[in-house]
């Protein structure tokens, strides 16, 4: 493979791994706002922001965490006949069928950007009676869809090398 291709490669799996390793700490928070509403609920008044939050970092876990799901292989896959494959008719499955993923990922990233900057033109709050504004969790999932397309090219990438029969 080209040097640009192999550099491509290497720096868009280390900045999702690193992203996502952090990402996976996200849990705990959302178990401490969790935590946090029962105890209100239990001991003072309730918080009005507990269950919003928690759906933010849940939202922001989920689509950060996912390039780095994405280059450690366990996201969802139909193993029906795949998992009886060799590494090549892997490869060339794969090659194919991560088109559909770009696909699909380029949709939400145009749709994402498109509902953000209506956000942060209009100052688009929640309806609730805590009113977060929504652009923050909006540009979070701007930036996670922008990163899974980048994932997404590497690992093709990284299927063209398996089919090649090279190291990436």
């Amino acid at each position: 493979m080209p040097r640009i291709i192999a550099g491509y490669v290497r720096v868009v799996d280390a900045v999702n791994y690193r992203i996502g390793r952090t990402v996976m700490y996200g849990v705990f928070v959302m178990v401490a706002i969790l935590l946090w509403s029962s105890i209100s609920k239990t001991f003072f008044m309730p918080s009005l922001w507990t269950l919003e939050a928690a759906q933010f970092a849940m939202v922001a876990y989920y689509v950060l965490g996912g390039p780095y799901s994405i280059q450690m292989g366990s996201n969802v896959r139909m193993d029906l006949f795949y998992g009886e494959w060799s590494d090549r008719r892997k490869a060339w499955f794969d090659a194919f069928t991560i088109f559909f993923l770009i696909f699909y990922l380029g949709v939400l990233l145009y749709g994402a950007i498109d509902s953000t900057s209506y956000s942060l033109e209009y100052g688009e709050r929640t309806r609730t009676a805590w009113r977060p504004y929504l652009w923050p969790i909006k540009v979070a999932m701007c930036v996670g869809f922008f990163l899974m397309l980048l994932q997404a090219f590497s690992e093709f990438f990284k299927d063209i090398a398996r089919i090649r029969g090279e190291a990436l």
